[in-house]
């Protein structure tokens, strides 16, 4: 019997000690329009040339305005594609962290502003998690109505404020 419960508890302890490793690989994801390659600097990869996808005009990541309706945090499916690629970016590089800044225009009171630019943030934010970047990458804040882009009081100054700004780390 002792021998037995002996054997029990070294296959027991055996069986914690083993440890399984999972096998690595640099894998690159290159849809949407996201280039890596060599001279990998701060998180944020480059095409070989020294442009980083975000500053190449060409790219999707470049663009870094979500634009909204009036009174509305819904992100309109026109923006879907470029939440999405910077997303997969995110994925791709571990380093890099976003801040979404979340705007309006000047109507409405500054609470309820503040409110509505947050929620427009979070709305990016979380398509950006469901799309596989993780929480510590991305943070959201509001600016309501206090970093105009456009100071005009018509239509179209206002559908510019309406917006959430991609900003990289080194850029804000």
């Amino acid at each position: 019997m002792k021998k037995i419960l002996g054997v029990m508890v070294v296959c027991l302890l055996s069986a914690c000690a083993s440890q399984t490793t999972q096998p690595t690989s640099d894998i690159e994801d290159r849809s949407l329009g996201v280039r890596g390659g060599e001279g990998a600097r701060d998180g944020m990869r480059t095409d070989g040339f020294g442009l980083s996808p975000l500053q190449d005009p060409n790219n999707i990541l470049s663009r870094r305005s979500v634009y909204f309706d009036f009174d509305s945090f819904s992100v309109k499916s026109e923006y879907r594609d470029l939440v999405l690629a910077h997303a997969a970016y995110l994925r791709s590089n571990a380093n890099a962290q976003v801040l979404l800044q979340g705007n309006t225009d000047d109507r409405g009171s500054r609470e309820y502003n503040l409110a509505l630019g947050q929620k427009r943030a979070d709305s990016v934010r979380n398509i950006m998690l469901l799309a596989g970047a993780r929480e510590q990458q991305i943070e959201a804040v509001s600016l309501g109505e206090e970093k105009p882009r456009a100071l005009g009081r018509d239509e179209t100054s206002w559908a510019e404020n309406r917006r959430t700004d991609i900003l990289y780390q080194g850029e804000y």
